[in-house]
């Protein structure tokens, strides 16, 4: 794929908040303990930089939810979100990780800026 241009970036930026938003409160709805997610992307890197993480509240829930069928689920919805922003990935679940607000607070001291850009490197 091509390098974007600032237009081409804003505008997948709006789409990814979108897309991201909607499979996030659809997954609220459904998965116990899940909280919030998020996206980055480098932009001379794009797709391949992209990254998707889905927070928990505590290990344990996210733990549970990549054991089970919930992991699927945000994958399906992952991929359902980034289709409708146009963007086509291979490997969705290559793109995604999974955390939570308890492992962000105890390595990180609950700074969620330095944890992802540590994590999405």
């Amino acid at each position: 794929m091509k390098a974007l241009n600032k237009r081409e970036l804003a505008r997948l930026e709006r789409e990814l908040v979108v897309c991201l938003t909607e499979a996030c409160e659809t997954a609220k709805a459904e998965i116990v303990g899940f909280s919030w997610l998020t996206h980055r992307l480098v932009p001379d890197d794009f797709p391949s930089s992209l990254r998707i993480t889905w927070v928990f509240e505590r290990e344990a829930q996210k733990a549970a939810a990549v054991a089970g069928t919930a992991k699927a689920r945000m994958l399906a919805l992952t991929g359902r979100a980034l289709d409708e922003a146009g963007v086509k990935l291979d490997h969705v679940g290559w793109h995604v990780r999974f955390d939570s607000e308890e492992a962000c607070a105890r390595s990180h001291g609950g700074d969620w800026n330095r944890r992802l850009a540590s994590a999405h490197r």
